[in-house]
């Protein structure tokens, strides 16, 4: 294309899930309903760990850097995206776009990191259960946290970096519901040859690391569940493994099926679908999963409601 048709793009419209107006209150509904339940949900794991003294071990922390993730990762898109629906311009700055880019992709990193410390967590559990305080210590713990947030920083900065370095054409039109990688991609003019190469190679490092770490712990987990003599005892272990493998399964398998392809196969309409399970569905599912069917955060809000 030739340089003179380049423009210099002060904003972007994000065409939303859908484009049939009979389908937009319905959508502004549903998806209402759904970040009301993921806010309540995180907000009240969060308030109760971090108000409990006895949930203040590993697990827990972890579990409460997941909840406050899960708030900030859905409340980067669903909000923008709740407010266009209504819009008669549906309108998002250059650099807001560049700044929902970057948290969206921190928040997905920090999820991903967080996942695999918490099957870490659940493998010396019950695999090692006698050396547990010995090798989570507080300090590791901190030092686990830490290190999720500055790799996931780390990773955002990086992919935003190479997507500000992009020349966008007169047609700003996103057909999406967020500023997502590959629908910016498509409607860029310059070659996004660098901007693939790391998505399928630093991302695949960084997605499919944590995923080995999680299949790893889980197998070790498996394997000792197994071991357990009584079949009430094991329906129990699996049920928890299960649930949990729900969840890994549906953030890693839209994940895989959206990023790592190469970007002339990527579709548009089936993305924003396919997207709204790991961005809206999964963290809605998450307080229910992993903590929320769990007896000492059950005891701990039964007290919560006691003090009220």
């Amino acid at each position: 294309m030739d340089n003179n048709s380049w423009t210099s793009v002060s904003h972007f419209i994000l065409l939303g899930i859908s484009t049939h107006p009979d389908e937009q209150i319905p959508l502004f509904l549903l998806f209402l309903l759904m970040y009301i339940i993921n806010i309540s949900g995180n907000f009240l794991i969060f308030a109760l760990i971090v108000s409990s003294p006895h949930l203040h071990t590993p697990m827990y922390v972890f579990l409460s850097n997941l909840a406050l993730g899960d708030i900030c990762f859905t409340s980067t898109t669903v909000p923008k995206m709740l407010e266009n629906i209504f819009s008669s311009t549906k309108a998002i700055s250059y650099m807001g776009c560049l700044a929902q880019t970057y948290f969206f992709i921190c928040f997905a990193a920090m999820e991903n990191f967080l996942l695999a410390v918490m099957a870490y967590d659940r493998y010396i559990a019950i695999c090692l259960p006698l050396r547990y305080p010995t090798i989570l210590t507080r300090r590791l713990c901190t030092q686990m946290v830490i290190l999720c947030h500055v790799l996931s920083h780390l990773h955002a900065l990086l992919h935003t970096f190479l997507m500000g370095q992009l020349i966008f054409c007169v047609d700003n039109r996103i057909p999406h519901f967020f500023c997502d990688l590959y629908p910016l991609m498509k409607i860029s003019c310059t070659s996004t040859q660098l901007n693939t190469l790391m998505i399928h190679t630093e991302g695949i490092i960084v997605i499919n690391g944590a995923l080995v770490i999680i299949i790893a712990s889980y197998a070790f987990i498996i394997s000792a569940v197994l071991k357990i003599p009584s079949a009430n005892g094991r329906w129990k272990a699996f049920s928890t493994c299960g649930s949990h493998l729900t969840v890994v399964a549906i953030f890693y398998g839209t994940l895989t099926w959206i990023y790592f392809r190469p970007l002339s196969s990527y579709s548009v309409t089936k993305g924003r679908i396919v997207t709204v399970m790991y961005t809206v569905v999964t963290p809605m599912l998450n307080p229910f999963i992993y903590s929320l069917r769990n007896g000492d955060v059950k005891k701990a809000f039964r007290k919560w409601v006691k003090r009220l």
